[in-house]
């Protein structure tokens, strides 16, 4: 079942909500039949009555059928709050217009926040390029949940070429503005505009940001892995174009790739060894392996956090 919705979420142009419920219905199907089946993946309608709790919430129907009390859930209780922090940079168009990071990425969001929505959990969006463009906060009803899914099924609707990234300036202005201890889940491809030895330490300088404030970080590494991980190009000349820059190198792949392979495996092997350093979780998402891995990775941190 997982290949199969993920590879018609792969070719989706219709309604994000739709597609997030697929998803992540196939996902807790799968769930049942996996080691992980005891995730708590369903939202409770009531919780047992504690000490001190408001007696107007006790459901009083259900105390006469079990005896015990039970306070109702509404829609504002939550048990954790979550931000999305989507990078919306021109690299994310990569590989091309009909599916590409960006897609992934808001497609993996919205299967995320449709999951929050159902254990009645907060979710907020910050949308940035080198500079924020959309900061929310995390609120858990259905009016917000459809606003959120308007604006990221926005973003599919445009491809927006020669826009930087400045992904450590953004994270600072968003950890100025999370007032309340989060889960912070970072879709982004990591790469910067300007990729210099210090941008490594600007970009942990901002996540240490996001942790001194109490917040727990994931950071999905979102990459077309065959293209820019692994560099399997056919061995021939290439006209390679800087999504972000508009920059144009001509080369033969022969002669490039051991350069290649060589400097973007030590950088992620960089990013790796300082994200275990700062305790942030990195997940490599490659666009070609479909949402669970996403999926299953926040339901791991969110049982960590219990």
């Amino acid at each position: 079942m997982q290949s199969t919705i993920d590879e018609s979420a792969s070719h989706f142009s219709g309604n994000l909500e739709l597609l997030a419920r697929q998803v992540v219905e196939g996902f807790i199907t799968g769930l049942h039949k996996s080691p992980f089946h005891g995730f708590s993946v369903e939202f409770a309608e009531h919780r047992l009555y504690n000490s001190g709790d408001s007696v107007k919430n006790i459901d009083w129907k259900l105390f006469a059928k079990t005896d015990k009390l039970f306070s109702k859930r509404y829609e504002e209780e939550t048990n954790l709050r979550c931000q999305f922090i989507v990078d919306v940079s021109s690299s994310m168009y990569f590989p091309n217009k009909e599916y590409n990071k960006l897609h992934f990425s808001v497609q993996a969001a919205a299967a995320l926040i449709y999951l929050l929505k159902r254990q009645r959990d907060a979710f907020g969006l910050s949308l940035f390029t080198d500079h924020l463009l959309l900061n929310t906060q995390a609120k858990s009803t259905t009016t917000h949940q459809k606003y959120l899914f308007n604006e990221l099924e926005r973003l599919l609707q445009v491809e927006s070429l020669n826009v930087q990234t400045n992904v450590a300036q953004a994270l600072h202005q968003i950890a100025e503005l999370i007032h309340k201890r989060s889960l912070v889940v970072i879709f982004s491809d990591m790469l910067n505009t300007i990729h210099d030895e210090g941008h490594v330490e600007a970009l942990f300088s901002a996540l240490q940001h996001l942790k001194f404030n109490k917040h727990e970080v994931i950071v999905f590494n979102v990459t077309d892995k065959s293209k820019e991980v692994d560099f399997q190009f056919e061995n021939r000349p290439y006209q390679f174009v800087d999504m972000e820059t508009g920059a144009v190198l001509k080369a033969h792949t022969s002669q490039i790739k051991d350069k290649y392979l060589s400097r973007m495996g030590s950088y992620l092997q960089t990013i790796a060894l300082k994200c275990s350093q700062y305790k942030i979780d990195m997940i490599d998402a490659d666009i070609a392996e479909g949402f669970h891995p996403v999926l299953q990775a926040y339901l791991i941190k969110r049982q960590k956090m219990s």
